[in-house]
């Protein structure tokens, strides 16, 4: 399989230069810069580099730097804003800061040569993006500048000879305009790719993968009946057979009738080896009294382990341990130098000791809707695929402050009023993941005239293509006014209902 390699200098477009890349069917694959050497790089195949972008000064001893001889291995390498500039500064160039003229936002770019493969098919002038304080200021020797802007005498430089080109802006977001047909021209006209990534390309590989990693172990799969864990659970099925033994651990926190839901469906429907374990009290006893929502989630994360452990007790030998984790799990839990958004409980969540040899991931690399793809190759039901996302640690983080029965009963049948309206309106496609959350705020209301106190829910609608970045969902007021009194009415205990209109960032999907 063709491979990008994404070399990581701490820019925040990193992941979504990866998802760039994969648009183009090229598979790319995100690693820190102090994690790979350039011998590595030749030995692993990647057919081309990019430098990410980053938020320090090349000049600065205490900067993310890599060795030179990264540019000497024949590999087509593009620098993109710190990538340029680190470009620069290992093959000789020199950079400086721009002081008061530093650039953020959108900008005029102009094309200077024609001849550069970058901007084969680019018009003359467009916008781009940028954010950056420092420049460079000289181009080694070899180079050429390509584009520049207003303010910026070098925003783009290439060295034909050694295939070797850098971008002072950024190609990977959607403002600069010709962005996706610059990548396309790296990709395609100067590494020289195909484009023979797909997802049943990535399915049928990770099928034969698994089927020779994993011969002869036993596996237990950790089963949500979420899209994320259905999808692995179903590869892995393709790949060891009988081998796979999935657990489905009903920790009480889950949507109203879901459990039901999932045994008939993996049981029933695709004949999978499966365990409903009913750990209910088990779970609300460890949470309560827990408030704080890293708590919660590492609470339940250690939990769910402990659960699985017993579980291969009773199974006998069961060396290996799968989760449906997927590419947002690993960036937000945490990763290297990265900041930890919120734990996700089989990432960041997991406890530092587990009774398994091994964590098998299928679907570690992907992002949401690559696995929605991957599961239709598979031969998953389209109804499954899409359904709505949830959560491991499933309703304790949608009810905010401590979790108990009382408050998880008022959650289940105001989120399904919600989730059934928005199926009634048609909308279930127009919105990525929809959901209500218990606030753990009361209000006075009024009913019947008569005083009451009870909770306030919030509806939360996303609109989102890979769960990295988010937008909050424009739902039309009637289909709003009409879940409001739905459950005004119907839910004892609910005496408001608000609408979250925050998208990520700076908010996350969830809210806790």
């Amino acid at each position: 399989m063709e491979k990008i390699l994404v070399l990581d200098f701490g820019g925040q477009y990193n992941q979504l230069i990866a998802r760039r890349v994969r648009d183009q069917h090229v598979f790319a694959e995100i690693v820190p810069y102090n994690r790979i050497t350039p011998e590595k790089i030749l030995a692993e195949g990647y057919r081309g580099i990019i430098f990410t972008g980053g938020p320090n000064s090349v000049y600065d001893p205490a900067s993310p730097h890599y060795p030179q001889a990264v540019l000497e291995l024949g590999i087509p390498v593009l620098g993109i804003c710190y990538g340029c500039q680190l470009i620069a500064y290992i093959d000789g160039g020199t950079i400086e800061s721009a002081g008061e003229t530093s650039e953020y936002g959108m900008v005029e770019h102009r094309v200077t040569d024609r001849d550069c493969p970058l901007f084969k098919g680019v018009p003359e002038k467009d916008v781009c993006w940028m954010s950056h304080t420092d420049y460079v200021s000289r181009v080694p020797e070899g180079y050429s500048v390509c584009g520049v802007t207003d303010n910026c005498p070098c925003a783009a430089m290439y060295n034909a000879a050694k295939r070797v080109y850098g971008v002072q802006f950024h190609p990977e977001v959607t403002h600069t305009r010709f962005g996706e047909r610059l990548l396309r021209n790296f990709l395609y006209d100067i590494c020289g790719l195909s484009g023979d990534w797909t997802a049943g390309n990535f399915a049928e590989s990770a099928v034969s993968h698994f089927r020779e990693s994993l011969a002869g172990k036993k596996v237990l799969m950790a089963l949500s009946g979420g899209v994320d864990s259905s999808v692995a659970a179903v590869l892995l099925h393709k790949a060891v057979g009988d081998d796979l033994t999935c657990v489905f651990v009903d920790h009480g926190l889950l949507r109203k009738d879901e459990g039901d839901i999932v045994e008939r469906t993996f049981k029933g429907r695709f004949g999978l080896n499966l365990i409903r374990v009913n750990a209910a009290d088990r779970f609300l006893a460890r949470l309560k009294g827990v408030t704080e929502p890293e708590r919660k989630r590492k609470i339940i994360g250690e939990e769910f382990i402990r659960v699985f452990e017993d579980e291969a007790k009773k199974l006998g030998k069961v060396g290996v341990l799968a989760q449906g984790t997927i590419y947002p799990d690993v960036i937000e839990s945490g990763a290297g130098d990265a900041d930890t958004i919120k734990s996700h409980h089989n990432v960041g969540g997991l406890p530092s000791v587990i009774e398994f040899d091994e964590i098998a991931e299928p679907l570690r690399t992907l992002f949401k809707d690559e696995v929605r793809r991957v599961g239709i190759e598979l031969g998953i039901p389209y109804e499954l695929v899409w359904r709505q996302p949830f959560p491991g640690p499933g309703l304790a983080i949608r009810v905010i402050g401590e979790v108990t029965e009382e408050k998880l009963s008022v959650l289940r049948e105001a989120d399904a009023i919600f989730r059934e309206e928005i199926m009634n309106a048609g909308l279930e496609r127009d919105t990525n993941q929809y959901f209500a959350v218990l606030t753990d705020t009361r209000t006075v209301g009024v009913m019947g005239d008569a005083r009451t106190y009870g909770y306030t829910v919030a509806l939360r609608a996303v609109s989102t293509d890979d769960f990295m970045t988010a937008d909050w969902s424009r739902l039309p007021m009637e289909l709003l006014a009409k879940v409001s009194a739905r459950i005004t009415n119907e839910v004892k205990g609910v005496s408001r209902v608000v609408y979250d209109i925050t998208s990520k960032p700076p908010a996350t999907v969830e809210w806790e």
